[in-house]
Formats: structure tokens, C-alpha cells, sequence
């Protein structure tokens, strides 16, 4: 009977039920319209900082002229990081496309159906609009980061020859400087970003049901299987090119005895990267092979035969050969790689065109004196770096003016002669402004004011520095225009123009109001809200003092102008000043470096002021390719080219046509005053011990190898042995031992300094720099002069070598023996409440030997601090004398000379009339301080009679100076 038939059903019939689609709910227009606007909303607020900077920055570069850099940048950068992006997008979308159409019909049974299942349904019509936000949302995280690379792609696209080239890969140096950095970039990219598009892939078949989990199940189709090892096939082959890039990097080695190409990267290294060259191509291979196959056995032996030889062959060989083949016998080894070295450090630091001299020492007398008064006349009696203070607090004129600095230059005295000078500007501290409201930090006190020069080789009588009026009128140095609203280390803003009563002040009652060409004009609500919002200060947008005519000045430190304009140019790090044209110029020193030389060795910069960007950098070229300059009133920037032969220099004026200036048009003022630079001069100085040695076997032994000077001390030592101790010692020894390495001991090093030089055996006198060396020595324990180098401001370098039987006593034994001549003295003189600073030590060729010149000051330790010349010491290798003058020193030193040098300073009558007007009080009280220093020289040496004479005569003037001050006569009578 029919009721008892039992029903066959069809197997597919008890699989349950697939869920109904899931159907979103409609949303209102109006909704999505508040939605949208909410978030625009949202994205202005975060983003407003942003827009702000950007907008000021444009209207900041349209104010200085410079709009073509500003839109070349930004251009570049939009450029790069929308064309990465883009790259991504399409090569997600292309791997995410194929994903979608290789994916099952049927997703099977289980739960990974279900979540296959919501998945369809949840992206359903929308599946290519996902697919295209998620590759755009990863393609701006990584393609957008390509923007960094600005500067690399500029010099990829107008790079041009060095005329170097490398002796391995036989590449001129513009390869490795120019296009292997934006190469690599590029070959890195592509391997994060298709590891990035390999992950999406993977997740898409898993979401799309090519790829099972469940144990027991097919892990992935056909179709998958050949997608992901296209892929891996692909990752395979960039990293390939990645290896091919890698051989070239290895001019940057550091392994070997020298920077660059050495034994062990030419013979193992090399090798062994082109052999994972290879092993990348085979293992690309073998990933295509692998779609024929079941499993993924093939990519796991491709991967793992990676692994062993990139450890083997990449790692262990090259140390093997490095430790049992090169460290026995490291001289002939490297030999041929050393002199690569050698070739490429001397033409990268420009080391190459160094004049020779030699100097034959022999004992100086007095004629020899006599006739050398010309070079003593140009010795500094003044140190910048102890008299700032006394500028401080002599001649500031107002407690927020700062000189930040003072320099050492030169210039034409009355008579035609050109003498050192001591240059300082008063620069605004706005830390020190009297009112620290907004209008009086911003509005009232905008600007420095004016600069101040003093006679590096003479002083007053009262032993303070000898100022020059540069504001007489009458005056060849006189200012017109001595507002400073640009200088070293100034922050912040200013705004001028505004209106009402609120003015800027000025030590000059009749100065006129800021007229330059540079601020921005803050007319119009959207400039002034775009302001408020950049600096974060209200005051910009609501303040009733700023009307239409209202500017604002900001980017007013001379390094920060300089790189907003070329951020590619390495900084010097003491900007000097000079007056041209009746206005202050501000003059920076500006490089051109790379750290990508190739077997060039990297820069010494352990003896490098803080404040350059030489400083702070590693680098193995350098040019100084540009001097810049900026005007301290109206902040104009000019860019002078100097190197026309520096490939780097010409590619960045290739990219910004307008943003260099020939150096022939360089105002004859400016030019008149160019000089070395300081930071790039101690750089050679550090680097030409080691490499002046041609041969490569001398080289490695440091035969002859020289060390800059140790730097004697600035103050009075106890302690004044001048070899290393045994910790020294012991840590250059562990350094050599370890990587064959040596280096100068961890000693402080001779600071360059500049001086009016006269060269051995007569000659023009220049402005250079000098510094000596010494003899290297592991323990740093020589220290007897054997050279020293001249850098004119033609940009020659001279160096002067003794003749190694001749060697005389050098900067530390001089200071050394100083301290010990005159501790009686110096006990005196740095007693409590003061104390001894000792100024540069000055080495001046006198006939055919030497004289060192050193100055003593003495600083109170209470109150202003203001540092007085207290003597001079001068020395040869016999012996040493001090005076209040170097002339006097000189006649103590070398009995029968005539020298006078700075004499003229402190010459007053025995018995001068109080009364006199010509004679003021101080200059009593000078001359009486000097006769009391003389009296205890007296006394020290013995001479009892000289020393009752000169305390006596020092008491009289002493009560002269109270009589003239207090207008009594000495009987007492009014």
C-alpha cells in the first residue's frame, strides 16, 4: 500500500535551508546628506593645522620670490606619492580581480561555507566598490610614504658625471650618488608592496572559499594555487634585483681596514650575492613549477635552499675568508683596496690639490723679531670665545639685545691696512624683552640693532676691548640701515605696520619703521584665521592693532631661512656677519655632501662644533658648493655658486633655475670678506693625517701618519702631563685589535683658528685658518710640532712640514711649560672671586723658527664676568716672557729687539696730572694695576729694586685715580 512505501528523498533535500540575503534597511538622503556633512565637518577640523601651514607657507614663499621652489616641491611630492599609490591600487586590484573570478561557484559544506556565504551577501553588488576602497586605503599607506623620496628622484632624473669611477664595477660615482638611492627605493617598495598585495590575496580566497582551512579538505584550487605562486614568484625575482642592487652598496662597506670594497667583499661577498642572484631566478622557477604539483613541497625546498646559502655563502664564507685569510696577512690583502681608498677619500674631501712645503726650524733672534713686527702687529690679542662677555656687558646697550657670537674678520683701517677685527651684532633676545605681553614680545620689540667691532690686536688702557663707532657717520663701516630683524638663533615672529600708538621701539628715537621687502601682508580675515591657526595665537586673528597694512615676519633664523629655500644644503655652523653697502649681511658657509662616495672613508666629525649640520651627518663627500647670504634687515637670501664643478651642485640648479646666483656677482663688499670654512677646514684637517700617505703598505702601518695637535688648556691645570694614561692606551689598543682599525686617542683636538698669515720666507699676508699637527702616536704621547696647515680664503691648501730632526716644542708642551714657568704667578693671579682663561695659542713664523703668542685674561667668578686682558705670554723652543703687550714680551724675551706691538695702549706719563682731562680716573687705575702685575713679576724673578720702584709708583697712581674721581687735590682741599 501506498502509506506503507517509504519515500525516497533526494540527499541534497535534507541539507538545511540557506539563509535569506541579508536586505540593509533603506537609509534616507536626508541622513546620508548630516552624515556627510558631519564628517567633512570632522576632517576640516583635524585637518585645519595642516591646510593652515600649508596655505602660510605658500604665501611665504610668494613673499621672498621663490614660489617655483615651492610648487616644484610640492608638485614632486604629490607627484611620487599619488603615482605609488596609483601603482599599488592597480596591481591590488588586478591581483584582488583575479582572486574574485577564480573563486569556487559552490563554497561546499561546513562553517567556513557559512562565513564564505555572509560574506557574498554582505558585499553582494558592492564587491567591486570594497575592493577598490580597501586597495586605496593600503595604497596610501604605502604608495603615499614615496613623497619622502623627493629629493632622491629630482637627482635620479638630472644627475651627471663625476669623472670618478670605481675600480670594481668600473661606474662613474654619479651611479651610486644619483641613481642606485631612488633604484633601491624603488626595488624595496615593490617588495613591501607585493608581500601587502600577496596578504589581501590570501585573505580574499579564504573570504571567497579558494582557500580551505578544515583539516582534511583540499587546502586551495588550482587556480589559487598557480595566483599565490605567481606571486611568490614574483617577490622571488625582486628580491633578485634586490641582491643585484646590494653588489654596488658594498663600496660602502665598513669590514675591511678602510671604508669600501676590501679583500673579503671583493672575493666572498660578491660572490656569494651573485650566487643568490641566482638562487632567487631558480627559485622563482621553481614556484611556477610548483603549480603542476600537489602541495607546496617545491616552494619549501626553494625557501630553505634561500636560507642555507644566505647563511653559508652570505654570512659564514665572508667571515671565514675575512678572519682566516685577510686578518694573518691584512697588509698585502688590502693593499690594492687601501689604495682605492686613498684615491677616493683625497677626492672627495678635496684633499688632492694640497701644496707641500717643507720648513727648516732653527733658533729665533732678535732682528729676526725685529723684522717680523709686520706678522706680530696681525696676532689676536683677543679671543672670541672669552670676550664675548665683556661685548655683553659693555656695549649690549639694551638688556634683550644678545650677541650670540662674535666672529673674527678683517678690514681697512684709516691708514689702508687690513687688520683683524673682532665683529659682534646685537641680536634680539626675546626671552629678555621687558614686557612679555603678546604686542610687547611681537609688535614692540621686533628687532636687534646694530653691530659692533673691536681691534683684535689692540686694547683701551683699561684693558677692555678696543670698539670701533661703526655708526659715526663719517666712518668707511658706517650703517644705514643697523635694524636687525634677521640673525643666528632668532625665533619666532614680528609684526610691523600695525596701527594706533603700538609702534616697534628702537634705540634710535628717529629711526623710520620697517620698510624691507620680506614679511607677509596680514590684510583680510582668511590670511589672518590661516596665521591664528598656523602659530596657535589668537592675537593674529582678533588683535585691533593689525589692519591691512600690517606684515608678518617670521622664518627669522638665518639657518632655518636658508633651508626652508634649499633643505638639500648642509649648514656651516657659525654664520658671520659683514657690513656691505652700509647694511649687515649675515654669511653661512654651505655644503654639499653625500654618504654614498664610493671606497671613500667617512668624515672624522669628532671635532666639530655642535650647531653645523656637518656635525650631526655621515658622510664621505663634501664640497663647499654655495655661500649663502641674508640680509639681517629685510631677510634676503642669496644662494651664491662657488663650485661650479660639483655634479651635485649643478643638478640642483638644474631642478631650481632661479634659486642660484653666479658667484661673479657677488657684491664687492661681500666678496672682499668670503673666507674658509671652519667646519669643512677641521674635517680635511682630520682626515689629511692618514691620508697624505700615498703608499698603501705605509698607510696601514700609520708610517709618518700625523694627528691634529692636542688643544691646550683654556684654564689652569694641575695636572699638566701630557701623555694618555694606560685607560687611553688600553681602549685604542682594543679597537685595533678588533677590526684593524686605528684611531687618535679620545683627546681634545688644536681648534682651528683665523689669523693674518705671512708664509715662511715672506709673502703676501691672508686671511686664513691654521691648524697644527703632531706625530701620531697610539697613546696620543707625541706632541712636538711636525706640521700645520693654511686654508686661505682663495680656498688653497698649504700645509708646512718640519724637518723630522728639527721638531720643535708643540701647542700643548708650550702650555704645559707656561703653567709650570709661571705658577708662581698664575697662583696670584687666580685666587678667589677671579680666575685665569688663556686665549687661543697662536703660532707665528718668525725667520725660519717660531714664536707662540698666547693671552691671559682674568674673569671675575661674581657679578658681570667681564674678562680683562690680564698679559701676554710669548715662547720659543728656549724659553717664554710676559707683558702687558706683546711687544713687551717680545723685548723681555729677546733682549735688544726694538718690536713695539700694541705698546700704544697702555703708554700713560710716570707721574700724570689728575687734573689733566685728557686723563680720566680708569686709565690711573689701568696703569696702576699694571705697574702692581709688574711688581710681582719683579719679585718672582728676584729683583728687589725694580719691584719697591714699581709698587711705590703704582700707589701714587692709585691715589691720583681717587683724587681725580672724587675732585680733592692732594692736600685734601675741594
Amino acid at each position: 500500500m501506498r502509506g506503507n512505501v517509504e519515500r525516497v528523498t533526494n540527499p541534497a533535500e535534507r541539507r538545511p535551508r540557506k539563509p535569506a540575503p541579508l536586505k540593509p534597511r533603506p537609509v534616507s538622503r536626508g541622513r546620508i546628506v548630516v552624515i556627510a556633512g558631519v564628517a567633512l565637518v570632522i576632517v576640516v577640523l583635524l585637518s585645519a593645522r595642516s591646510i593652515s601651514n600649508f596655505y602660510v607657507d605658500k604665501l611665504w614663499y610668494d613673499s621672498v620670490g621663490q614660489s617655483d621652489v615651492f610648487w616644484t616641491t610640492v608638485l614632486t611630492k604629490v607627484g611620487l606619492g599619488s603615482a605609488f599609490t596609483a601603482l599599488f591600487v592597480v596591481i591590488s586590484q588586478l591581483s584582488l580581480l583575479i582572486a574574485d573570478r577564480v573563486a569556487p561557484i559552490d563554497p561546499g559544506d561546513g562553517a567556513e561555507s557559512e562565513i564564505v556565504e555572509r560574506f557574498r551577501h554582505i558585499v553582494g553588488r558592492w564587491q567591486a566598490l570594497v575592493r577598490f576602497v580597501v586597495c586605496a586605503v593600503f595604497g596610501l599607506l604605502i604608495g603615499w610614504p614615496a613623497a619622502t623620496q623627493w629629493q632622491e628622484w629630482l637627482l635620479f632624473r638630472r644627475g651627471s658625471a663625476f669623472g670618478w669611477s670605481d675600480p670594481t664595477f668600473g661606474r662613474d660615482a654619479s651611479f651610486y650618488i644619483f641613481r642606485l638611492p631612488f633604484m633601491a627605493f624603488v626595488i624595496d617598495w615593490f617588495f613591501i608592496a607585493f608581500v601587502m598585495v600577496l596578504i589581501l590575496t590570501a585573505l580574499a580566497h579564504v573570504l571567497n572559499g579558494g582557500i580551505r582551512m578544515m583539516v582534511g579538505a583540499r587546502s586551495a584550487t588550482s587556480q589559487v594555487k598557480l595566483h599565490i605562486s605567481a606571486l611568490l614568484a614574483v617577490l622571488a625575482l625582486l628580491k633578485g634585483a634586490d641582491y643585484w642592487l646590494s653588489q654596488f652598496e658594498l663600496t660602502r662597506s665598513s669590514r675591511g681596514f678602510v671604508d669600501g670594497v676590501s679583500y673579503t667583499e671583493q672575493n666572498a661577498q660578491l660572490p656569494a650575492t651573485r650566487l643568490l642572484i641566482l638562487v632567487s631566478l631558480f627559485a622563482a622557477v621553481l614556484l611556477i613549477i610548483n603549480v603542476r604539483q600537489r602541495g607546496f613541497r617545491l616552494p619549501v625546498i626553494a625557501v630553505g635552499l634561500w636560507l642555507v646559502v644566505a647563511v653559508v655563502a652570505g654570512t659564514l664564507y665572508p667571515a671565514g675568508v675575512q678572519l682566516f685569510q685577510v686578518r694573518p696577512n691584512p697588509s698585502s690583502r688590502e693593499r690594492p683596496f687601501i689604495e682605492s681608498n686613498i684615491a677616493a677619500t683625497r677626492f672627495a674631501f678635496g684633499l688632492e690639490g694640497v701644496d707641500q712645503e717643507t720648513v727648516d726650524v732653527s733658533p729665533v733672534t732678535a732682528a729676526d723679531v725685529d723684522a717680523a713686527e709686520a706678522a706680530f702687529n696681525n696676532v689676536r690679542i683677543l679671543d672670541p670665545d672669552i670676550i664675548v662677555n665683556a661685548f655683553q656687558n659693555e656695549v649690549a646697550s639694551q638688556g634683550f639685545y644678545r650677541f650670540n657670537d662674535i666672529d673674527v674678520d678683517r678690514y681697512e683701517d684709516d691708514k689702508g691696512v687690513i687688520r683683524q677685527v673682532m665683529v659682534g651684532v646685537r641680536s634680539l633676545d626675546p626671552d629678555q624683552v621687558p614686557s612679555t605681553s603678546w604686542e610687547g614680545r611681537h609688535v614692540n620689540n621686533t628687532h636687534g640693532y646694530g653691530v659692533v667691532l673691536a681691534d683684535a690686536g689692540d686694547v683701551q688702557v683699561e684693558q677692555s676691548p678696543n670698539y670701533i663707532n661703526v655708526l659715526d657717520d663719517d666712518n668707511e663701516l658706517g650703517l644705514t640701515q643697523p635694524q636687525v630683524y634677521f640673525s643666528d638663533r632668532l625665533g619666532g615672529y614680528a609684526v610691523v605696520g600695525t596701527s594706533g600708538s603700538v609702534g616697534e621701539t628702537s634705540p634710535d628715537p628717529d629711526a623710520p619703521p620697517y620698510a624691507g621687502l620680506d614679511g607677509v601682508e596680514l590684510g583680510g580675515a582668511m590670511r589672518r584665521l590661516a596665521f591664528a591657526i598656523s602659530f596657535g595665537e589668537y592675537n593674529l586673528f582678533g588683535s585691533k592693532v593689525i589692519d591691512d597694512d600690517s606684515r608678518i615676519i617670521f622664518h627669522r633664523s638665518i639657518a632655518r631661512r636658508i633651508n626652508k629655500l634649499a633643505p638639500f644644503l648642509s649648514l656651516d655652523g657659525d654664520p658671520y656677519p659683514v657690513l656691505s653697502d652700509g647694511r649687515i649681511v649675515w654669511v653661512v658657509d654651505a655644503y654639499t655632501t653625500t654618504n654614498r662616495f664610493p671606497n671613500a672613508e667617512t668624515a672624522d666629525v669628532r671635532e666639530l662644533r655642535a650647531g653645523g649640520d656637518l656635525s650631526t651627518q655621515r658622510f664621505n663627500y663634501v664640497r663647499n658648493s654655495v655661500k649663502a647670504t641674508v640680509d639681517a634687515y629685510d631677510g634676503t637670501v642669496t644662494l651664491y655658486v662657488v663650485d661650479n664643478v660639483d655634479p651635485i651642485v649643478r643638478a640642483w640648479r638644474d631642478v631650481f633655475p632661479d634659486l642660484f646666483t653666479d658667484a661673479s656677482a657677488m657684491p664687492a663688499g661681500i666678496a672682499a670678506h668670503v673666507r674658509y670654512p671652519e667646519d669643512l677646514f677641521s674635517v680635511q684637517t682630520n682626515m689629511y693625517g692618514r691620508y697624505k700617505i700615498s703608499d698603501p703598505g705605509s698607510f696601514y702601518a700609520l708610517k709618518d701618519a700625523w694627528s691634529v695637535a692636542q688643544e691646550p688648556s683654556r684654564e689652569q691645570q694641575l695636572d699638566t702631563s701630557t701623555a694618555s694614561d694606560a685607560n687611553t692606551v688600553s681602549t685604542v689598543d682594543a679597537v685595533a685589535e678588533r677590526d684593524g682599525r686605528v684611531s687618535d686617542a679620545d683627546t681634545d683636538r688644536f681648534e682651528a683658528y683665523y689669523s693674518m698669515f705671512t708664509p715662511p720666507g715672506g709673502g703676501a699676508t691672508t686671511f686664513a685658518l691654521l691648524r697644527p699637527f703632531v706625530p701620531f702616536s697610539l697613546n696620543d704621547s707625541r706632541s712636538d710640532l711636525q706640521a700645520y696647515m693654511t686654508a686661505g680664503s682663495d680656498g688653497q691648501l698649504t700645509v708646512y712640514e718640519m724637518r723630522a730632526e728639527q721638531l720643535p716644542n708643540g701647542p700643548l708642551q708650550i702650555a704645559t711649560r707656561l703653567q709650570t714657568e709661571f705658577a708662581e704667578l698664575l697662583t696670584r693671579l687666580d685666587q678667589r672671586g677671579s680666575r685665569v682663561l688663556f686665549g687661543d695659542m697662536q703660532l707665528v713664523q718668525v725667520g725660519s723658527g717660531f714664536v707662540y703668542v698666547r693671552p691671559w685674561f682674568i674673569e671675575s667668578e661674581e657679578g658681570k664676568k667681564i674678562p680683562r686682558l690680564e698679559l701676554v705670554t710669548v715662547s720659543d723652543q728656549n724659553g717664554s716672557a710676559s707683558g702687558r703687550t706683546i711687544g713687551e714680551a717680545l723685548r723681555a724675551l729677546y733682549p735688544g729687539s726694538r718690536v713695539r706691538v700694541g705698546d700704544q695702549a697702555v703708554v700713560l706719563p710716570e707721574d700724570p696730572d689728575p687734573q689733566d682731562p685728557a686723563v680720566t680716573p680708569a686709565q690711573l687705575l689701568a696703569q696702576s694695576r699694571q705697574l702692581f702685575d709688574e711688581a710681582q713679576l719683579a719679585l718672582s724673578t728676584g729683583d728687589l729694586g725694580a719691584y719697591q720702584d714699581k709698587v711705590e709708583r703704582a700707589y701714587r697712581l692709585a691715589e691720583q685715580a681717587a683724587a681725580a674721581a672724587t675732585g680733592a687735590s692732594d692736600d685734601g682741599s675741594a
